[in-house]
């Protein structure tokens, strides 16, 4: 016979002070836990969002990365003759592009970020079609301007429409802003590739990588072949997806770990809190107990009426910290990003999905901290307790 839930409700509300410690230690470690996961997916989805599956990029082979990547442009000339890649007309959409970092101030601190400005072909919209100018216009091949990601606008000082900013020995005009749907290139800054290589004194025709527009998505392979076997080439092609996807593990990677760290020191902690909870209920309810098995009540019911009611604590406090995290979703933050040494800005990204996981920490949490009361209010002597009524 199973003790009835009514029980357990008003036995939370008859000890609500201890029972409210219980919750807010179980919100408090389940708002962090959700917030670090958020924070993860949010880095990740940034970077992903930067690829796509209809491109393709090509890099020197054994390169980590754009940045310690060389193409130089006799190996330009085959990659635009080569299988798989789409055409305007006669023109084949493909944009070489040069990487460097440069210094900007944050608006929010005044200290300089690290910022990646990409050169690059004027057709790059073509190529990138998910990129869009959203203020101005693009910038012209040949002249020192400038077109800035929505999210470095709103970042660094200086970048506004119609200003100069001197950088790398040179001084570029602002005439545009750009949309990147909220990808990793809208904290970038992107100019003509062969101007930035005269400022930055480079050799000439010497690109980081090359991003081609493929003529469908399964074109890949057969341009992957035809460049990899080109006794001319020394490179690797990879799906731009797939590329900017790894690119993201190793932040996001930290971020859990330390997120589940903190997370488990913090669950210790509430845990501690709901075993205190329930044993203090099993010491003040002694009679109770005895009473209820006096007039029938099993063992196995006591155990899962207690388990019960700690998993009650557990579920209020696991919504009240996926609520108190709601109001992270969207914003923005930045970080480093270690595979280019740049500022990245990207936003929390607060999922149906991480809301379910963080109760489910929460019910688990509650479950550790119940059941060894539970045992013990089951295994107390009926005939003692009954002697101090």
């Amino acid at each position: 016979m199973a003790i009835p839930i009514i029980y357990n409700f008003r036995s939370v509300r008859a000890r609500w002070a201890s029972a409210i410690v219980a919750v807010l230690g179980i919100a408090g470690t389940v708002g962090v836990f959700v917030a670090m996961l958020a924070l993860a997916r949010g880095f990740r989805a940034t970077l992903v969002a930067s690829g796509s599956a209809e491109n393709a990029i090509i890099r020197r082979a054994g390169s980590t990365g754009e940045i310690d990547g060389a193409i130089g442009l006799d190996q330009v000339r085959v990659i635009q003759d080569a299988p798989g890649i789409a055409h305007a007309g006669t023109e084949p959409l493909m944009s070489p592009e040069v990487v460097v970092i440069a210094a900007f101030p944050l608006k929010t601190t005044g200290t300089d970020a690290n910022v990646q400005v990409r050169g690059l072909s004027p057709n790059v919209l073509k190529v990138r079609g998910n990129v869009h100018i959203s203020e101005g216009r693009s910038f012209e091949p040949g002249l020192t301007e400038l077109i800035v990601g929505r999210n470095a606008t709103a970042a660094y000082e200086g970048f506004d429409i119609g200003k100069t900013v001197r950088f790398g020995g040179g001084t570029w005009k602002v005439v545009g802003v750009f949309d990147a749907g909220g990808s990793a290139f809208d904290s970038e800054i992107w100019c003509d590739a062969r101007v930035l290589n005269q400022v930055y004194k480079r050799p000439e025709g010497i690109f980081q990588s090359v991003t081609v527009r493929l003529s469908s998505p399964s074109a890949l392979g057969e341009l992957k072949d035809s460049l990899t076997a080109d006794p001319r080439m020394t490179v690797q092609v990879d799906r731009e997806v797939d590329y900017y996807e790894k690119q993201s593990r190793g932040i996001t990677t930290l971020i859990t770990v330390l997120g589940s760290l903190v997370a488990a020191v913090m669950g210790i902690g509430a845990i501690f809190g709901a075993l205190n909870t329930m044993y203090s209920a099993v010491s003040e309810r002694s009679r109770e107990i005895a009473t209820l098995r006096a007039i029938g009540f099993g063992a196995g019911s006591i155990v899962i009426s207690f388990v019960f009611e700690a998993l009650l604590i557990a579920f209020i406090g696991g919504l009240l910290g996926c609520v108190a995290v709601l109001p992270l979703n969207g914003l923005t933050t930045g970080t480093l990003n270690w595979q280019t040494f740049s500022h990245l800005a990207f936003a929390f990204r607060v999922s149906p999905v991480l809301l379910g996981i963080g109760v489910i920490f929460a019910l688990l949490m509650g479950l550790v901290g119940g059941v060894p009361p539970a045992i013990r209010a089951a295994r107390r002597p009926i005939a003692l307790a009954l002697r101090e009524l």
